[in-house]
């Protein structure tokens, strides 16, 4: 009974569209209306600009890494640690409030992952900084940098459900970014520092 509470609010923690909260409060816009149509901080960004994009960053990533730190506080294998926080992945990739849509999930896997392994986080950030030097893309350099983290988890000797656990998140990953890898395609994917327009 436990697990299932906490399985629930740890996607109810996630389903919070803190995204679509910002654009209302900032500028009583529905951020859903602009650019990619997502929820998530890039398209805040290019939407409201920096500052509601650094809020909604800290939100989401701080809905990844509470769901993480309420499973160290009840239970002592590492295992399910994981497996709330990518409930609330799930929880902001799909949100109940939203008719079951919703974001991307990068941030609150940051958040995830902070709550892990600092180590782990910085490096994906890394990878993340890198790759939108080269490419200017921000889900390019979303996908590549999560594509990277079940490679990390094997390498640093992490039991091996949290590989297929960092494989399922990163399944996530390309899974939402499926209109985004089209754009890419296509030419079409706004690049960092481009304005959304109203779609």
């Amino acid at each position: 009974m436990e697990l299932v509470i906490a399985i629930i609010a740890a996607y109810l923690l996630g389903s919070i569209p803190f995204g679509l909260i910002t654009g209302k409060i900032w500028a009583n816009v529905d951020v859903r209306e602009f650019g990619s149509g997502n929820i998530g901080m890039s398209n805040v960004l290019r939407t409201l600009g920096p500052i509601p994009a650094l809020i909604v960053l800290l939100f989401d990533a701080g809905k990844g890494f509470f769901a993480v730190t309420l499973g160290r506080q009840l239970f002592t294998d590492p295992t399910w640690w994981l497996v709330l926080g990518i409930v609330a992945i799930a929880g902001h990739n799909w949100s109940i409030f939203l008719g079951f849509k919703g974001g991307r999930g990068v941030a609150t896997t940051a958040g995830v992952l902070l709550a892990i392994s600092p180590f782990i986080a910085l490096v994906l950030v890394g990878i993340w900084l890198l790759s939108l030097a080269i490419s200017r893309y921000i889900s390019l350099s979303s996908i590549i940098a999560v594509s990277a983290l079940p490679i990390i988890f094997y390498f640093l000797d992490y039991p091996i459900t949290y590989f297929w656990l960092g494989l399922l998140i990163s399944i996530f990953t390309i899974f939402r970014h499926r209109p985004n890898i089209q754009r890419l395609m296509a030419g079409t994917e706004y690049k960092f520092g481009e304005k959304g327009q109203r779609n």
